[in-house]
């Protein structure tokens, strides 16, 4: 569950939300979200300062309109992005990371899916399907995606080399004509 008596919402980032985001997932050697979040890509960097982190392309990227931070209350835990893969067909996915394991666990992650998903069919009235890609690494996100509906579209086998083991691309997709079936009185 949320943690109690704290308010689920979906922002675009300020930099007080940037700030939260870089102590939490940002300023360690070492956080735990980087063994989940496709590690194979080996390209997380740590920063010492805000200031340094503010300046960043991780900090463009998340002050961008692709993003919004996920805040319990006004402390922002996480983030959902969406990207085109090619607009022109209106092709996009979506991804979610909450940066500090201790929010892993309260059904924080079903219900901002849920929320970032619909609010995108809103914003998207063009578009019909929306993707997600995960790696069968991260058993966690898969079960998340099924759990709220999406359909398991694509399962690219080895192609995920980490640490001496080959892991699968899994790609997952919900139309929106199922999504509105499943989730009505969103």
């Amino acid at each position: 569950m949320t943690p109690k008596n704290k308010s689920l919402t979906l922002k675009p980032f300020s930099l007080h939300h940037l700030n939260d985001i870089w102590q939490d997932g940002f300023s360690n050697e070492n956080p735990e979200w980087t063994k989940w979040n496709a590690p194979y890509f080996n390209d997380y960097t740590p920063y010492n300062t805000f200031s340094d982190f503010k300046q960043s392309s991780v900090a463009d990227y998340l002050m961008s309109t692709s993003c919004k931070s996920i805040c319990l209350d006004e402390k922002a835990v996480g983030m959902v992005s969406k990207n085109w893969i090619d607009e022109a067909t209106r092709w996009l996915e979506v991804g979610i990371v909450i940066y500090n394991p201790e929010y892993w666990h309260g059904e924080i992650g079903t219900k901002v899916l849920k929320m970032w998903t619909n609010e995108i069919f809103k914003q998207h009235p063009e578009v019909e399907h929306i993707g997600l890609t995960t790696w069968s690494g991260n058993p966690r996100m898969m079960h998340l995606a099924e759990k709220i509906g999406y359909t398991k579209e694509a399962q690219i086998r080895k192609v995920r080399y980490f640490q001496g083991v080959y892991y699968d691309s899994v790609k997952y997709g919900v139309l929106r004509e199922a999504w509105e079936k499943l989730h009505r009185n969103l």
